[in-house]
């Protein structure tokens, strides 16, 4: 890291502080959702109900994105930034209140619209801000504290020998933190692209690079949409709660481990190459896991692997935008990018409880597979060098 930390790039005042709020949202949810999915397991939800509960938030997410440039003009990033945190936290206090699954599925649904908000306005700040020599790596870096408060998240219960329901206040407590930091003047003054480019649509950022949404999907399903379906597959098995949750703390520790490596990397060899090898082995991976009802131990080997390289794939898209949309819009391909991972991540969680719940273990590492196999013959396609023109 000596690369970066000799030669640091000056960065705008406040864009520190979203990035750490972020990290508590993150590390809040991490800890939130895994428990969420065993308090629906041990009151009988099937696999299908899980679900589409741990999918409702990416739904809102996905469908809120076009959305988000209007939002950031009328009101600014900063305060759309503070506004997304603020409807987090009501949602997470929310499932202290109730048991109700049909409320928890608005709550989810509200969460997914406080992401929308925030997580699309940290990541077009980012790609926005940050030099070109060093995109891969503070991009990598910041993606690492990501992993890290997915790996901490889910280990906590075990760690703390807390139950659900303190887990939940904790969770609430970390995202009113990550609240305060951000109520400075410094956030609201950041900007997250050029006042006289003209905005590109979101539909054309999809034509622009559709390799790269592809790959955020990908990567959405593997890092975050396989969370709390295989916590609820390990506390269906016989594990207690800690060893449940400690599967969502593999996927968080994997993304934590191959985050700045990645983002190394990115700056010193081409885009394509990585993708395809993250294909491939997210193919192996996926395959191994069909052996998971005879060897239990490749569950969370497994999910490292999901965790790591689904989060290095959506990584490198990220910086890949940076890249290609810096004569255009940063903010429409974050945006574009954000709405393929919210894809996956919903799409993830719900066809693997379908899987479970009628083809078993084989059957999930059997669609994952394929799912990481499109994305290696999606890497033969030839992509336009110029973007298109805006359109509205």
């Amino acid at each position: 890291m000596a690369d970066l930390t000799s030669a640091a790039p000056k960065l705008p005042p406040g864009l520190l502080r979203v990035m750490l709020g972020t990290t508590l949202v993150v590390l809040s949810y991490s800890l939130l959702n895994p428990v969420l999915a065993v308090r629906l397991q041990t009151a009988g939800a099937s696999s299908t109900a899980i679900g589409l509960f741990a999918m409702l938030p990416f739904i809102s997410v996905a469908a809120l994105v076009p959305l988000v440039p209007q939002l950031f003009a009328r009101v600014g990033v900063g305060q759309a930034y503070r506004a997304g945190l603020l409807l987090e936290l009501i949602s997470c206090l929310g499932y202290l209140l109730t048991d109700d699954y049909r409320i928890w599925c608005g709550l989810g649904l509200m969460a997914g619209m406080g992401a929308a908000a925030a997580w699309n306005a940290t990541e077009a700040l980012i790609a926005h801000n940050v030099p070109p020599s060093h995109r891969g790596r503070l991009t990598g870096l910041y993606q690492a504290l990501l992993g890290a408060g997915m790996a901490l998240g889910p280990m906590l219960p075990g760690l703390l020998r807390i139950g659900p329901i303190e887990a939940n206040a904790i969770a609430a407590g970390g995202l009113a933190l990550g609240l305060l930091i951000t109520l400075t003047p410094a956030v609201t003054q950041l900007k997250a692209m050029h006042d006289d480019h003209e905005p590109m649509s979101l539909l054309s950022a999809w034509r622009f690079r559709p390799g790269l949404a592809w790959a955020a999907v990908v990567g959405g399903v593997f890092e975050v949409g396989l969370g709390s379906i295989t916590t609820a597959y390990g506390s269906q098995i016989g594990m207690n709660l800690a060893a449940a949750t400690s599967i969502a703390g593999a996927l968080g520790m994997g993304s934590f481990v191959f985050q700045y490596p990645t983002g190394w990397l990115a700056d010193h060899l081409p885009a394509r190459r990585l993708f395809a090898l993250g294909a491939g082995a997210l193919v192996l991976s996926a395959l191994a896991f069909v052996q998971a009802s005879t060897w239990p131990t490749l569950i969370w080997v497994c999910a490292a692997a999901w965790g790591g390289i689904g989060g290095a794939l959506y990584t490198l898209s990220m910086i890949r935008v940076a890249h290609d949309f810096a004569d255009t819009s940063a903010l429409a391909g974050t945006s574009a990018m954000i709405a393929g991972y919210t894809a996956g991540g919903a799409l993830g969680p719900l066809v693997s409880g379908w899987v479970f719940d009628h083809f078993g273990v084989g059957g999930q590492g059997s669609w994952l597979a394929v799912l990481a196999l499109s994305l290696l013959l999606m890497q033969t396609r030839k992509t336009p060098e110029a973007p298109p023109r805006a359109t509205s």
